[in-house]
């Protein structure tokens, strides 16, 4: 598959991803909780195979929410009257999605409580991680960030136009993380030059505004610097 064509492909599929967290509070609801519990992990410094179990448990809330919201709109679009079936259908797609949160709830308890009964003993210890660990946190973070602003504001596809421009804010926490990592003065400006060259193609192509590629870019420097200042 050509390039331009997979990346299409991609900004549809994201696409799916915004339109559910704008009409589905629940799936907002669960961005925020994943973003959250995803820095709280970072924070008290959980194993990694403990994480990998958060982050699995998180990937399989969102898609159980977003298959559910599927399901209700195929069934609403087949069945425009009040049917029983149709009923049954959404109620079993709802009880998929309350079975996997409440596992998700007790995973999530059994790995985080001995750290945050940890907290309340001894205090609060905010754990170092590698810089490459934290620049995927960075990312991963950034990303949801612009989903939850983009809910926030009600316009604009994730990859195109809408406040804030998600290329701006990605390139730019790239920029941020290759800059702390490699700590090489000629890297890192090469790489401030190519976030700024794919921030302004994006005013260029009339993709987003001047202010909306501030913005982004704002949002993802800061808080990639946020928290390399956080755990290193």
């Amino acid at each position: 598959m050509p390039l331009r064509q997979w990346l299409k492909s991609a900004n549809f599929a994201i696409e799916g991803i915004l339109h559910g967290a704008k009409t589905q509070k629940h799936l907002r609801y669960h961005f925020y909780s994943a973003a959250i519990v995803l820095l709280l992990s970072y924070i008290l410094g959980i194993s990694h195979t403990e994480f990998i179990i958060i982050a699995f448990a998180v990937i399989i809330v969102l898609l159980a929410e977003m298959l559910n919201s599927a399901i209700e709109t195929v069934v609403d679009l087949i069945s425009t009257e009040y049917s029983e079936k149709a009923r049954i259908a959404k109620d079993i797609s709802a009880g998929a999605v309350l079975i996997t949160a409440f596992g998700s709830a007790v995973l999530g308890y059994i790995v985080l409580s001995p750290y945050i009964i940890k907290v309340f003993s001894q205090g609060l210890y905010i754990a170092k991680h590698s810089r490459e660990e934290t620049s995927l946190i960075s990312f991963i973070l950034v990303l949801i960030l612009v989903i939850i602003a983009k809910t926030i504001f009600g316009k604009g596809r994730p990859l195109s136009g809408g406040m804030p421009s998600g290329h701006s804010a990605l390139a730019f926490s790239v920029w941020v993380s290759v800059t702390y990592i490699t700590e090489n003065f000629l890297v890192s400006l090469l790489c401030f030059l190519l976030a700024a060259w794919l921030a302004q193609s994006r005013i260029a192509i009339r993709m987003h505004t001047p202010w909306e590629v501030i913005a982004g870019a704002l949002m993802g420097s800061l808080l990639t610097f946020g928290l390399f200042h956080l755990f290193s």
